[in-house]
């Protein structure tokens, strides 16, 4: 079979696709991925073909810019919403003919991030299956209340209703873009309505997040995409990060991924002083600290295999995107975590809730007295075996071998559903 997986996002977006798109193709499918053309270097990688949607979203994350502005500015879920609205919006009628010319031909669409609005249109114009794919949990339960929220600002008998809440401001912050395309590149009408009943699947460690109970069947925790369980045996580390591992007890990592926008001048200089003379690595990342004036303990990486490299240190020091979330514990390590923005502050929460990490360092107000509190946390011997147990854990699960059999099982389904003349995308309307 053939499926076209759309996203648009940071490379935390991009990375667990590509991962999926190679274990559809390990299948003998075939399998292409469109994404923000910065972000594609995992599908490269891994040998999966791919092709650039329009935009640019490492510049939208930039100081100024359209996300860069809700990073450091404890923004809530209404005024992420309509950042990323933003981006969509301005490339919506773009991505929706980009995605309709490659998918063609297609059994199914499997869409996540910014493109899933414009996944769905496309899966209807085409008359084939819409997947949804993520690694936030957007489906409404009881069990926690939507990510984008603050843990613990909803009551728990609101939880479910804050999910509804939540995916609604998003579509109304997407619709007229998204109708306007629909229309003039699909000629389909427009719509009222969310789309509700899809099939999603979720590249989620059910070890971090248990399938909540009250989740329809068309919505699954698989376990995280990543290439391989051994990706890491694959990568050969620069002969100066070997030599610096070597020379003395594993260090602190420290890296923000595509996080930008924040006042890098007091997280770092709070981050310094609470570091004192540990080794560290840092990772710069998308977020344009001067790397020249850290101190001598501090060795600077560039682009490295999360599966090889942290196993190797004492924690991980991040932002709490999913993915990297899932690389720090399924590596055996505590982490501490700085959340920024969007859905960062329900995995810190998460993590703390499993003992693996100490309560989150804001990182719109950090302080040297919060880093140093929760970097003893995460050294402490307890908090190191309670981290190894959550990455066995973790190490046993396939999220990508799951993923791939409920995916082959919705196409298939999907054939059967056209075969007798209706829209897969529409069978549950």
């Amino acid at each position: 079979m053939k499926f076209t997986v759309a996203t648009y996002g940071t490379e935390g977006d991009t990375r667990p696709l590509a991962a999926l798109c190679r274990g559809l193709i390990d299948a003998g499918h075939e399998a292409c991925i469109l994404a923000d053309g910065a972000t594609l270097h995992s599908a490269d990688a891994l040998g999966v073909p791919s092709k650039a949607l329009s935009g640019d979203i490492r510049q939208a994350l930039m100081p100024g810019e359209t996300l860069g502005s809700i990073v450091g500015r404890r923004s809530g879920a209404q005024a992420t919403a309509k950042a990323l609205a933003v981006i969509a919006n301005a490339n919506t009628a773009a991505w929706m003919r980009e995605v309709k010319e490659a998918a063609q031909g297609s059994d199914a669409i499997v869409m996540s991030a910014l493109a899933s609005f414009v996944g769905l249109s496309v899966a209807e114009y085409l008359r084939i299956p819409a997947i949804g794919a993520s690694m936030i949990p957007i489906t409404p339960t009881r069990a926690f209340a939507s990510p984008f929220l603050r843990p613990g600002a909803v009551p728990g008998f609101m939880h479910r209703m804050s999910h509804t809440f939540v995916n609604g401001m998003i579509w109304r912050a997407f619709r007229r873009a998204t109708n306007a395309a629909r229309v003039d590149v699909c000629s389909l009408a427009p719509r009222r309505h969310n789309w509700t009943d899809h099939p999603i699947l979720y590249g989620v460690s059910r070890t971090l997040l248990p399938q909540p109970a009250d989740w329809p069947s068309q919505a699954m925790v698989c376990g995280q995409w990543a290439a391989s369980l051994d990706d890491g045996a694959r990568w050969s580390p620069p002969d100066a990060l070997s030599s610096f591992l070597e020379a003395g007890e594993p260090p602190i990592y420290i890296g923000f991924g595509s996080m930008a926008g924040f006042d890098r001048e007091r997280l770092m200089s709070a981050l310094i002083e609470a570091i004192g003379g540990r080794r560290a690595l840092f990772y710069p990342g998308w977020s344009g600290i001067d790397a020249t004036r850290l101190p001598a303990n501090f060795f600077v990486v560039g682009q490295t295999s999360h599966a090889w490299l942290f196993p190797r240190v004492a924690l991980v020091m991040h932002h709490g995107g999913a993915g990297t979330t899932h690389s720090a514990t399924r590596s055996g390590k505590p982490s501490v975590v700085v959340p920024f923005a969007g859905d960062q502050c329900f995995w810190a929460d998460r993590l703390h809730r499993l003992g693996a990490a100490a309560p989150a360092v804001d990182g719109n107000a950090p302080t040297a007295s919060a880093f140093e509190r929760a970097i003893g946390f995460g050294l402490l011997n307890s908090t190191q075996a309670r981290a190894r147990e959550l990455g066995e854990a973790m190490r046993q699960e396939d999220g990508v071998r799951t993923a791939v059999a409920a995916i082959e099982r919705l196409a298939a389904a999907g054939q059967e559903l056209r075969s007798v003349g209706i829209c897969p995308v529409n069978a549950h309307a």
